[in-house]
């Protein structure tokens, strides 16, 4: 992936009142989303999170709720409609999540959406440092839990996680930081009038 942005031609709203935020475990998505929300006062929308509620709400564990999923594309359809719901009611909202730039476009959203991109040696290294385990483990899991992630939005959504047309921007955070990151966002969220 290039270190500098990469415009697609995907057609991008004027004056967007949502951005969204994605990329693979280790990217850097949250802490962007962080900088965003400080810097833009907006609500910050997280699929993680709402997919947690979902297993609460259907009384399973996060890894029973998560295989579950890997079988069951309706409990992807139910995190996208309560985001979309949720989004809609705020008005101006960061979307963080893996499907949030497909999920903005296919619901016509008014979002700027973005990738975070970094090589998977450098995002096992931060996923090893956060969750205090050895890199090797850590390489192992994502790259378990990232073909299971592609084969269920393949199967489910007809989505190929690799595709990035559906993107206006996407940028390396191999080589930038999440304010370097977050800075450029808001430059073409003013770009775009919001």
């Amino acid at each position: 992936m290039s270190k500098s942005r990469i415009w697609c031609d995907s057609g991008m709203d004027n004056n967007p009142s949502m951005v969204t935020v994605s990329g693979l475990p280790g990217s850097g998505t949250t802490t962007v989303c962080g900088v965003l929300q400080r810097h833009l006062g907006w609500v910050h929308l997280n699929a993680g999170a709402i997919f947690r509620q979902l297993a609460a709400e259907a009384g399973l564990d996060l890894a029973t709720y998560g295989r579950r999923a890997e079988l069951d594309g309706s409990i992807d359809c139910r995190l996208d409609a309560r985001m979309v719901a949720m989004a809609r009611q705020e008005g101006h909202a960061i979307l963080e999540g893996r499907l949030t730039g497909w999920m903005a476009k296919r619901h016509q959203l008014p979002a700027l959406r973005c990738w975070v991109d970094a090589p998977i040696s450098v995002r096992a290294a931060r996923v090893s440092q956060r969750d205090q385990q050895p890199l090797d483990e850590a390489i192992t899991g994502m790259q378990q839990r990232e073909a299971s992630e592609a084969q269920r939005y393949k199967a489910f959504h007809s989505i190929d996680i690799t595709e990035y047309s559906v993107y206006h921007v996407v940028l390396d955070s191999e080589h930038r930081s999440a304010d370097q990151i977050a800075d450029h966002i808001i430059s073409c969220l003013r770009e775009a009038g919001a």
